[in-house]
């Protein structure tokens, strides 16, 4: 026996469970983790299904009679057969296009196996999925870049019982667990009985005081690296570096943000901030490396505040939300684009102007909805007051991209631009916003955390499933509100020499491309209206353009359509009409072509194959006779 398994069995062994479909990545693991004396990994699985059913199979071969606890298993010295520690990778199912099949696994394994601590690996820090991951329970949380001595470290804290979490994620929970506690509290000042509140004043001024401390030294190292970052900018640099560092600062300025609205505690007052969500991710005009507009001149048509994550008098949905905004902020950041095989009004402009659109758009959906919900809106009118409020989100959109006072000096007379795209407001209403699907219910969910009917089942404000699919209906619903913008700029100015030095991508600066892009995006929405959008309607699903790592693809979900199916006509309807006949039809063609395949094989193999083989064979057996006859006789040789 080995000195290493002598020393392990000496010692007290972690038993650990890894969760990964990648392959490479998790035979790097095991060796990252053979060196250490301590940790032992016992269980592999590169699917929930084989997870859970490992899991079965470990727990039933470790119990030892029924009703035994863990804490008798591990009196009686069971402990060095029970697992220490489940390693989860968050990005379980992306590569097979199972989305959020690893926190799907992360809610099974907290309910189903509490007795085992989870440590979540993946490869980005998506604020949404964290926080519903630490909301689930989740133990804590290392990036797949991490290195081995922090990653062990994370491993052996995790296992004994301890959290290992991001400051943002903790920040998040905490929120979460103070408005939990707002709620009670409000309760039980409406009752007669104050003891249940008894205990509360030291836990609530140890939590501010843990808050305040994350916050100041969080901001600290932030500023410092901002500060190191503006001493690079100064210098001189390539043009791709000046790139990278200032979004490396915008980002900082992000995180900046997100720490001093996170960690503000509810009993201090909150200074009103110059930065907002926004801000952060479009950067401001010192830090744009494009030419900025002369003439541009900000309105704010609305009171923005950002959403307040501490605010007492608002619900716990609040952090989510913000999570939930943050995170497609971070993905803006990310590569834009377009691979989903057809046009977007949006591929037309500048890397630079498509992410600060986009932002602009998610900025005013979050203004958008603090005016909603301080108006205190009635949830009997979210559904009427849906096109209002796409209309809104557009024009404001326009007014803030564009600049109000925006003009163009052509020969006869300056236009105003802006009051020129908003006349197009009905037929892009009629044509792009009206068909954005779920808004309705995505405003309820937020505004009134009313549950989510996914597939034919409700799920509530916070769930894996809800969120991911408000994260699908925010991306879809900012993406095609941009698109909105630009389809009356591409219609109207289209082909105007300063919009296309101040908005245009380098390629589509020639008069040729840019009329072919025209009919390029005037193709899709033909093809769209009579055979894409029809079919989708009788297929019972949606599309949906998402934020991937890759840029902005294609997602379909499935939802019930009855009502837009009958009111199918025309064209439309007789693509329906051919879709039923052909699902009618083509088992039935293919069932006989198959009979008939089936009998065109029988006859060539059957009965021409046999008699042509017998045809050969009596050919052949005819040659060797005649070979034979033509051999003189043994008698005749020796006369």
């Amino acid at each position: 026996m080995s000195h290493s398994r002598i020393k392990r069995q000496q010692n007290q062994v972690l038993n650990l469970m890894v969760i990964e479909d990648d392959p490479v990545f998790r035979l790097g693991l095991l060796a990252c983790l053979e060196p250490f004396d301590d940790l032992q990994v016992v269980l592999e699985a590169d699917s929930t299904v084989r997870a859970l059913q490992h899991l079965r199979e470990w727990t039933a071969a470790t119990t030892v009679k029924t009703g035994e606890t863990i804490a008798d298993q591990t009196a009686s010295g069971l402990s060095a057969r029970s697992l220490a520690l489940i390693i989860l990778n968050l990005d379980l199912g992306q590569t097979t296009s199972s989305h959020g099949a690893g926190l799907r696994l992360c809610r099974q394994l907290r309910t189903r196996y509490p007795q085992y601590p989870l440590l979540l690996i993946g490869s980005t820090l998506e604020l949404t999925r964290l926080a519903t991951a630490f909301q689930a329970g989740a133990g804590g949380y290392c990036l797949k870049g991490t290195g081995v001595t922090e990653l062990v470290a994370a491993i052996r804290q995790v296992a004994a019982g301890q959290p290992y979490w991001t400051e943002g994620i903790q920040a998040i929970a905490t929120n979460h667990a103070d408005a939990q506690f707002d709620e009670q509290r409000q309760l039980a000042r409406r009752s007669t009985t104050h003891t249940s509140i008894s205990h509360r004043p030291s836990t609530r001024s140890w939590l501010a005081q843990r808050r305040q401390n994350l916050r100041v030294s969080g901001v600290r190292q932030i500023e410092r690296a901002i500060a190191e970052l503006n001493t690079q900018l100064q210098t001189d640099r390539p043009l791709l570096d000046q790139w990278l560092l200032a979004g490396q600062r915008r980002e900082l300025r992000t995180a900046r943000w997100l720490v001093n609205r996170l960690l503000t505690n509810t009993d201090e007052p909150v200074q009103p901030l110059q930065e907002r969500l926004p801000d952060a991710g479009r950067a401001l005009d010192s830090d744009r490396l494009s030419q900025p507009n002369p003439k541009r001149i900000a309105e704010q048509p609305f009171k923005e505040t950002p959403i307040t994550l501490t605010s007492t008098s608002t619900s716990s949905l609040q952090s989510p939300q913000a999570a939930l905004f943050q995170a497609t902020l971070t993905k803006l950041h990310g590569n834009l684009e377009n691979r989903t095989e057809t046009a977007l009004e949006i591929d037309i402009l500048k890397e630079t102007k498509k992410r600060e659109l986009l932002t602009t758009v998610l900025q005013k959906l979050q203004a958008i909805l603090d005016d909603l919900r301080l108006s205190r809106l009635p949830l009997q009118q979210v559904a009427s007051k849906r096109s209002v409020i796409l209309q809104d989100l557009w024009q404001i959109t326009i007014t803030d991209f564009f600049g109000k006072y925006y003009t163009l000096q052509t020969e006869t007379q300056p236009i105003e631009v802006v009051n020129i795209l908003l006349q197009d407001g009905d037929i892009v209403q009629a044509e792009m916003l009206d068909r954005i699907p779920f808004l309705s219910e995505f405003l309820s969910h937020l505004l009134f955390q009313i549950p989510l009917t996914i597939d034919g089942i409700d799920y509530a404000a916070g769930t894996v499933e809800a969120t991911l699919r408000m994260e699908l209906v925010l991306q879809h619903v900012t993406i095609q509100v941009a698109n909105a913008v630009m389809q009356p700029l591409i219609n109207r100015f289209g082909d105007v020499v300063a919009i296309k030095q101040m908005f245009y991508d380098q390629r589509l600066l020639s008069s040729r491309e840019i009329e072919r892009f025209r009919n390029d995006l005037s193709w899709k929405y033909r093809t769209d209206r009579i055979f894409a959008e029809p079919t989708a309607i009788f297929e019972s699903q949606y599309q949906l353009l998402t934020l991937t790592g890759n840029g902005i693809s294609k997602t379909t979900i499935y939802a019930p359509r009855n009502d837009e199916l009958a009111k199918l006509s025309g064209l439309p309807f007789l693509v329906t009409l051919v879709l039923e006949t052909r699902d009618a039809i083509a088992p039935r063609i293919r069932a006989a072509v198959s009979f008939l395949g089936r009998g065109v094989v029988y006859v060539l193999t059957e009965v021409v194959g046999r008699g042509i083989g017998l045809i050969g064979r009596g050919v052949v057996k005819g040659i060797g006779n005649a070979l034979q006859d033509t051999k003189p006789k043994q008698s005749e040789r020796w006369r």
